[in-house]
């Protein structure tokens, strides 16, 4: 991953209602949620979370599939591992890292 893709991705995910949203699509999986259904959920307002997707969609964060008359919003589970490796590449070293609660001592 580029730096500027990690920029972009974690200044989507500085908003408190962007990130609300991606972690209810991860936790939703691969199927899925409708906007409604998310509006719903987080108790968000349909135009307010219209922008919200448009700003995850821009940051490679999620994709939208149509169905019929309704649109289905999935995480991009890759690019949130792509981006969970770029900030971990350095960790311990290039060691695996241990849970916190496996060690009494951090990695790094």
């Amino acid at each position: 991953m580029q730096e500027t893709q990690a920029i972009r991705s974690l200044a989507a995910l500085a908003h408190e209602a962007r990130l609300r949203v991606f972690r209810a699509l991860v936790v939703a999986g691969p199927e899925g949620l409708t906007p409604s259904a998310l509006a719903e959920q987080l108790g968000i307002a349909a135009n307010a979370l219209s922008f919200h997707l448009k700003e995850l969609a821009h940051a490679e964060l999620v994709s939208q599939e149509r169905q019929g008359r309704n649109v289905r919003y999935r995480a991009a589970f890759a690019a949130m591992n792509d981006l969970l490796a770029y900030l971990t590449e350095n960790c311990c070293q290039g060691a695996p890292c241990l849970p916190a609660s496996a060690t009494s001592k951090p990695c790094c």
